[in-house]
């Protein structure tokens, strides 16, 4: 395949893919790995020459490898930006237990269990199995955790530990390989051999990462760099400390790249909220790419290796393993029974387990280790059922212990005032849960007063969105008379809801003032063109009021709109099913038999009529 071509396959089967899973709201992980396999070992029995379809080490060459290397450290880069203290300020001590705890009995456990069971595996190969599985990484929790959108304090710990566990489990696979290859080496130094690796690892990687994180601050507060290059040159450090601390010790790379972007996080001195923006997008285009790649570079006769003993063990890892893991880690902190299950159903394996086994594999092939060349093969078939179960059961089970809703259907309203609130109080009543968001002390006082749930302060404050309560919560309306800070709030609410599930009202500006906000830092518009905040304010003020009527075959929209006149506003419907519907000018609403529409209107009108 030529190259050009074999690129734009990968681009176009990874991006596909993220599409597929968000149309069918299931993990985009799973379609990426089936794309993955179908172009690579099942295109195998299925073309007449008997060749893949994509075939990456052809495709890349030498650079494969460092290649994947490089982009797990940007992932790992991207994942440690997302890091604040803050989040974890309960949840140190179990954050600290599974990355040293959990971390020492997933590796002994992994060790002792795959030596047993796997046909072939020698005591080192099996430690350095066991040292890999020690990783999960954001490159598959971070898709989940977006797909879940679990509350309470588990899903912070998972963010965190799916990003710090990464390079401790890569350091101790780097120090188990020294071992085996200064035992392999005449003359080697295994004692030595891991002291220094040990040293490197801490001091480069460590070092270097700081360092880094460091100078960026400096640049960008400074005002040192223009706003147009920040983001490249972010890439340029995060790359060459990648490389140099690699070359100096193998895999202290991603320690560096995840120590950078965990200080850039956390210093307040720079705004570096552009650079997150950038590297999240950058981040789903590798992910959709290298889960294609490593997918097809499986090969059937690696896949020939795996026996019954791998099936036993990887079942072993998620049913025994992972929560003797977490429960070892967890015992007497202040987590529940709930949140510790669902830290147990979360623990697939990515790139970075991959990435590791693929360097490594190689290299002890080549050393002549004995059992070397069943180390890949059995980490894909770890990454493939894990991923599977846990992107299956995880969700379902989420939902089963009340840490998330799979379709949640709530909504947070921005603008307690007297109109937001009859919204607001309509809805509820309707049994959508509903919070409204206002900074207004008279406001918030009169929400509560109605019965309404409340969160008081500034939706754009630094801790807004770490305090505010997402539980069943799935759209934000935006309905203050500050049209910027409306487009500010979708902005920010659409990195969790999606831009399609955050809305605002329409602007009030005309376009010869040219004080209209551009169309792509807006939510969609709300109800109309002319539902403007000043001209439902008029309405309210008239005595139009907030009415749901419940359609039928013999009462259809067409007699609603007859009975209640052409002034009468679409707000919302709720299909027979549960489902809310918010009415926007590009997907007007149409109402069928069964469902509730939510309208705005005129009883004079009614009454006239």
């Amino acid at each position: 395949m030529d190259a050009a071509i074999g690129l734009a396959v990968v681009l176009m089967l990874g991006v596909g893919a993220q599409w597929v899973a968000w149309r069918a709201r299931i993990p985009s992980i799973l379609i990426l790995l089936l794309c993955g396999f179908l172009v690579g070992p099942i295109s195998t029995l299925l073309m007449p020459s008997g060749e893949p379809l994509l075939r990456p080490d052809a495709l890349f060459g030498d650079i494969l490898t460092p290649l994947v290397g490089l982009s797990v450290g940007l992932i790992l880069y991207e994942g440690g930006l997302t890091l604040r203290l803050r989040e974890i300020q309960n949840t140190r001590r179990v954050l600290l237990g599974l990355c040293t705890i959990g971390a020492a009995v997933t590796w002994v456990l992994s060790a002792f269990l795959a030596w047993l069971l796997i046909d072939g595996m020698s005591v080192g190969i099996a430690s350095l199995f066991g040292a890999i599985l020690i990783v999960t990484g954001p490159t598959v929790i971070g898709p989940l955790l977006g797909h879940i959108r679990p509350t309470g304090p588990s899903a912070a710990v998972l963010k965190w530990e799916g990003i710090v566990i990464d390079p401790i489990g890569a350091t101790a696979a780097v120090l188990v390989f020294e071992v085996i290859a200064a035992v392999s080496t005449p003359g080697g130094d295994p004692a030595r051999d891991v002291t220094m690796a040990i040293l490197k690892t801490i001091v480069i990687g460590g070092g270097l990462g700081f360092a880094a994180a460091m100078l960026l601050k400096l640049m960008v507060g400074r005002y040192w760099v223009p706003e147009f290059l920040q983001n490249p040159v972010s890439l340029m450090l995060a790359v060459a400390v990648f490389a140099v601390c690699d070359e100096a010790q193998k895999e202290s790379g991603l320690l560096a790249t995840t120590v950078m972007g965990i200080v850039l996080a956390n210093q307040r001195s720079a705004d570096i909220r552009h650079i997150v923006e950038f590297k999240e997008n950058l981040r789903v285009l590798l992910i959709s790419s290298l889960f294609i790649v490593l997918g097809a570079r499986l090969e059937l006769d690696a896949l020939r290796m795996i026996g019954p003993g791998s099936l036993v063990f990887v079942a072993l890892l998620i049913l025994v393993i992972r929560p003797a893991s977490v429960f070892a880690s967890t015992a007497r902190t202040p987590l529940t029974v709930r949140d510790k299950l669902f830290l147990c159903a979360m623990a697939p394996r990515g790139i970075v387990a991959a990435a590791v086994a693929s360097i490594f594999g190689l290299a002890l092939e080549e050393l002549g280790v004995a059992g070397a060349e069943l180390l890949l093969p059995s980490i894909f078939l770890v990454i493939i059922v894990t991923v599977a179960f846990y992107g299956l059961v995880s969700p379902w089970l989420a939902a089963k212990l009340g840490l998330a809703d799979r379709n949640p259907q709530g909504v947070i309203i921005l603008g307690a005032h007297p109109w937001g609130r009859a919204i607001a109080g309509l809805l509820s009543t309707r049994g959508v849960k509903v919070l409204v968001v206002d900074s207004n002390r008279e406001n918030t006082q009169a929400a509560r007063m109605d019965h309404l749930a409340v969160y008081r302060g500034n939706a754009l404050g630094e801790h807004a969105i770490d305090e505010i309560d997402f539980t069943g919560m799935g759209r934000l309306i935006a309905l203050t008379p500050n049209e910027e800070v409306n487009a500010l709030a979708c902005q920010r609410f659409g990195r969790a809801f999606g831009r399609r599930e955050v809305y605002q009202l329409a602007s009030g500006a005309t376009r010869q003032t040219g004080g209209e906000i551009s169309r792509e830092f807006r939510g969609r518009t709300l109800f109309g063109e002319g539902a403007t905040f000043g001209t439902l304010a008029s309405r309210f003020a008239e005595g139009h009021v907030l009415k749901a009527t419940t359609l039928s075959e013999e009462f259809g929209y067409e007699n609603y709109r007859m009975l209640y006149g052409p002034r009468s506003l679409v707000v919302a419907v709720l299909t027979a099913s549960g489902a809310l519907k918010i009415n926007t000018t590009d997907e007007p609403l149409e109402p069928e038999p069964g469902d509730t529409l939510i309208g705005l209107v005129n009883p004079d009108d009614l009454l006239l009529g």
